[in-house]
């Protein structure tokens, strides 16, 4: 093939994300972009999580395929259970027993895929972390991969290769307290803490799957032939290119992937031609005058955190939209009144007025984008972080898991928000340190530094083109390697 044709030749491509919304989302809008550019997508994943995604545009529906494959029985994960949503926390790693189950059907699929003659032959598989037994199928048939990690990058250098963690083992709680050696250009506090660094030992210890999560992130990325991360330079400068020497093959930007029909805000935020209550509530508010409150729908939260949150927003003295979940072993709120029940006792009655706590669906993006909202207390999932950016909304931080300590310590870095006072050991917080670090940013004078810092990275994140770059990139490095490793 000529390097014209090359060029212009549309590929096909399949995604197979991990079982968790907050990883098969960015993966559907990786796979609306390459389908805006032509090209045809299959989205993989398990019967009810198939039928749970947000429909794909009518435009686009032509080129993205979503295709069911069955869900395996796996001892110990209720019936019905297709992903990280439908668990506990402590129940993941049966879940990604579940993702190893799907190995056969895969394999089926892929062969009937490769043996037909109407063109559906893949060109690349996408991948997912922990799909470490995919490389090989995928091998098998000639077809090349590529892993899709929709974490903060800076957290994958953080986590380190596998050459790194040999001549520099970590087994410990301090050893992740620090920087690890071949990140020596990070400043000092992008590290864990005690209480969250439990989570990086144990991601090195095989868990209920039989393998790590380190190890299955170590054999996808060895075993793929670039990284995609869903960041830019703009975000994280430098951390691509630390990358690509670390691992030693392509780590490639995808850009945000925050659709571009929210860019006008509120507009997007209508459907059907109904504004949702929450919007409502926030049309009545002042400019900037009200910080939005939402800690994911996995956050491992319990009754005292959510007392001592309630009363700190309440001595804070803000105005504050609350996306209200359930804490851990507690089955989801269905009224106001179940609610009242869960917060302190009379909390309602002394914010009514200038407080909306909601158990419902909140649609996040359109409340980040209106223009009542000033700031953003966030577990800081990389998801959320980005979304807040995107909008120039400054955070209040409070990370439980993962990688949300490394996002936390990385945007305090960047000067675009503050961290709840926690204890280091324990990681409990109380509402004095809610309270402090809401007004620190909603109310006091350095408020105004962080907002200008944040609305100084929404000019740079809010340029459609330079978004679109990072995705034809990523659809060149596509037809560059599709034939020749890195």
């Amino acid at each position: 093939m000529n390097e014209a044709a090359a060029t212009t030749k549309k590929l096909n491509l399949v995604l197979f994300p991990w079982l968790a919304f907050g990883h098969m989302i960015p993966y559907l809008e990786l796979a609306k972009r390459l389908a805006a550019r032509g090209h045809a997508v299959t989205f993989l994943s398990t019967p009810r999580n198939v039928a749970r995604l947000p429909p794909v545009p009518a435009d686009l529906s032509p080129r993205v395929h979503l295709v069911a494959l069955p869900a395996p029985v796996v001892d110990g994960l209720p019936e019905g259970a297709e992903s990280t949503a439908d668990v506990p926390p402590e129940m993941n790693e049966l879940i990604k027993k579940a993702v190893d189950g799907l190995a056969a059907p895969f394999a089926a699929f892929l062969a009937d895929a490769v043996a037909d003659d109407g063109g559906r032959r893949p060109d690349w598989i996408v991948m997912d972390f922990c799909h470490h037994w995919l490389p090989a199928i995928a091998e098998a048939h000639g077809v090349p991969c590529a892993a899709f990690l929709i974490v903060q990058p800076t957290a994958i250098a953080f986590l380190g290769p596998r050459w790194a963690q040999a001549a520099h083992p970590r087994t410990t709680l301090e050893d992740f307290a620090a920087p690890p050696r071949w990140c020596s250009s990070f400043p000092s506090a992008i590290a864990y803490r005690r209480h969250e660094a439990g989570w990086a030992v144990d991601a090195f210890r095989p868990n209920a799957s039989g393998v790590s999560d380190i190890e299955r992130m170590w054999q996808i990325i060895e075993r793929t032939r670039f990284t995609i991360y869903r960041s830019c330079d703009e975000v994280e400068p430098g951390v691509f290119a630390l990358l690509t020497d670390l691992f030693h093959k392509p780590a490639v930007p995808a850009g945000v992937l925050l659709q571009p029909d929210i860019a006008d805000g509120n507009s997007s935020s209508r459907s059907a031609g109904a504004r949702s209550e929450v919007l409502q509530w926030l049309d009545r508010q002042p400019p900037k005058s009200t910080i939005y409150v939402a800690l994911g729908s996995e956050a491992p939260l319990t009754a005292s955190n959510l007392h001592e949150l309630a009363l700190g927003l309440e001595l804070a003295g803000v105005r504050f939209l609350w996306a209200f979940r359930k804490p851990s072993g507690m089955s989801a709120p269905t009224s106001s009144t179940d609610v009242a029940e869960l917060l302190p006792a009379g909390f309602e009655g002394r914010t009514r007025g200038h407080a909306l706590v909601w158990s419902g669906w909140v649609p996040q993006v359109a409340v980040l984008a209106h223009a009542a909202v000033g700031a953003f207390l966030t577990h800081c999932g990389w998801g959320s972080t980005i979304e807040s950016l995107v909008f120039g909304r400054p955070l209040v931080m409070l990370p439980f898991v993962v990688d949300q300590g490394l996002i936390a310590r990385t945007m305090a870095e960047r000067g675009v928000g503050v961290e709840v006072a926690r204890d280091e050991v324990d990681g409990s917080f109380g509402r004095d340190g809610v309270a402090a670090a809401v007004r620190s940013v909603m109310v006091e004078e350095q408020g105004e530094v962080f907002a200008s810092n944040a609305e100084r990275l929404e000019r740079v994140l809010r340029d459609q083109r330079r978004q679109d770059q990072y995705m034809d990139e990523l659809v060149g490095c596509l037809k560059r390697y599709k034939e020749d490793s890195c």
